[in-house]
């Protein structure tokens, strides 16, 4: 079936289809405005019959704004119970085709097959183009399990070999997931899942000298990773839950190493392996140094937003005075600095302890960050701070929900979420310089203004999608600009 044959089939169900998209998880426009249009911009044919598997891309219009996702259609006469939650329309009889229903084939492992298919034979669909990683061997009979929590892709499990990131929402040209983690491949950094593939659509006719959009990515999967956060939590648990011994005194509090679940030894490691990443992408990318002026430039944006989130959440303006004062302190840096790629996106959901070591997840950066701000080089104690933020909400995320603990223990957790917060960030650093990188303790301005512009960042995203999480920025606030 030709792709402007399969559009205009599945046009009559676009209605449908822009009534279903908002619910999705990843979709990015769900902030109160509605679609204005929705056109199917290409729809390729994957495999024929019934199930039918057909690729289509989606440009939807918000505010005079288009952006583009992809959607792996799925066709059935009869859908089975196992993929009712997956239906999006009843596409409409005609004369030469039965009535059939349409749904999202992400959940449909009879289906995902095909992907794997594609990328080990190195298969092309019309501008729908599967490539294979020089020497790897793809396997072509697992099932796929879509793993779910992802806020903005979906990603698919394949047995206990692969994982298949699907890039819902694309971006112009290669997704930085794939550019950062294809160069970190072939250069071969132990500390990124080793790429195996990916899937991309070629640009059409009036795209002119564009580049091919990253569709998918096929990575190793570590199978026998511990995320980052999990193990962080299982150690703030533990560390609440620790019942000082007979006699010790009010500095017991303070002693977070006295818990039986310690992370302060895997944060000095984890430390370690960023620094090595941040090598790595040095020598893949390469390095620049910019001006004073430049610095000066970036600290005025970071107070341009910090004015911006005070308007629009107002519990963050007790903190101004002290935020500012980083920011000024900023721009009074005389010396050039040293910039690189970054992660962009850097906290304990994105890394994985395996057997091995530590491995870092997810390149694309900041969701809410335009993608000419995602690539733009940065100095690596960006990240570091990232990370440094990320254990403030790991020791305060027990206390935060409302009813979580009695309000009289409060104030004793409070000290302790400090207390854990500290020993971690600490080992961290020490690792992070003792493994080659930017010695957190010899740049603290550049540090401190770092992770205040990302906690404006956090306080600013908290308030628009998760607001039950805004007092865990904010309490980590009234700690450390006190």
């Amino acid at each position: 079936m030709a792709g402007d044959r399969a559009a205009a089939r599945f046009g009559s169900s676009v209605r449908s289809i822009a009534a279903w998209l908002p619910r999705q998880r990843w979709f990015g426009g769900k902030d109160g405005r509605r679609i204005d249009d929705l056109s199917i911009g290409s729809a390729i044919e994957l495999r024929s019959g019934d199930p039918g598997l057909h690729h289509l891309t989606l440009d939807v219009v918000q505010d005079g704004v288009t952006d583009r996702y992809q959607v792996l259609l799925g066709v059935r006469r009869d859908l089975p119970g196992r993929l009712r939650h997956a239906e999006i329309a009843v596409l409409a009889d005609g004369r030469d085709e039965p009535k059939a229903r349409l749904y999202d084939a992400a959940f449909d492992p009879d289906l995902t097959r095909t992907l794997l298919a594609g990328l080990a034979d190195g298969a092309a669909a019309g501008p729908l183009r599967f490539h294979r990683m020089p020497g790897a061997r793809i396997r072509t009979d697992l099932a796929s399990l879509p793993i779910t929590g992802e806020q903005s892709n979906t990603s698919l499990l394949f047995g206990d070999a692969y994982i298949c990131k699907l890039f819902r929402r694309l971006s112009r040209g290669v997704n930085l997931d794939l550019e950062v983690n294809l160069a970190l491949t072939r250069d071969g950094c132990a500390h990124v899942p080793a790429v195996l593939g990916w899937i991309e659509l070629a640009p059409g006719p009036r795209d002119g000298d564009a580049e091919p959009v990253t569709l998918g990515l096929l990575s190793d999967y570590l199978h026998t990773g511990a995320d980052g956060w999990s193990l962080a939590i299982a150690s703030v648990r533990d560390w609440y839950a620790h019942t000082p011994a007979p006699g010790e005194d009010e500095w017991a509090e303070l002693d977070a190493s006295a818990a039986g679940g310690d992370f302060a030894a895997e944060a000095e490691r984890l430390g370690a392996a960023t620094a090595q990443v941040h090598g790595a992408l040095a020598d893949a990318f390469g390095a620049e140094t910019v001006p004073a002026r430049e610095v000066r430039a970036m600290a005025a944006r970071m107070n341009d937003e910090l004015t911006a989130t005070c308007r629009a959440v107002p519990a963050l303006a007790p903190h101004a005075k002290a935020l500012t004062a980083a920011f000024v302190e900023l721009a009074a840096l005389a010396d050039p600095l040293a910039v690189q790629r970054v992660h962009g996106d850097y906290h304990l959901g994105q890394v994985l302890r395996t057997e091995s070591g530590w491995t870092l997840l997810d390149f694309e950066g900041e969701p809410a960050r335009s993608p000419d701000e995602r690539r733009a080089l940065a100095h690596p104690l960006r990240d570091v701070a990232g990370m440094l933020r990320s254990f403030e909400y790991a020791a305060r995320f027990l206390i935060t929900k409302p009813g979580s603990v009695p309000p009289e223990a409060r104030p004793r957790l409070e000290t302790r979420a400090q207390a854990w917060a500290a020993r971690n960030r600490a080992a961290f650093c020490r690792g992070y310089a003792a493994a080659g990188g930017s010695d957190p303790a010899a740049h603290g301005a550049l540090l401190r203004a770092f992770e205040f512009e990302k906690a404006v960042y956090e306080v600013r995203y908290e308030a628009r999608h998760r607001p039950a999480w805004l007092p865990v920025p904010l309490g980590s606030l009234a700690h450390l600009t006190a």
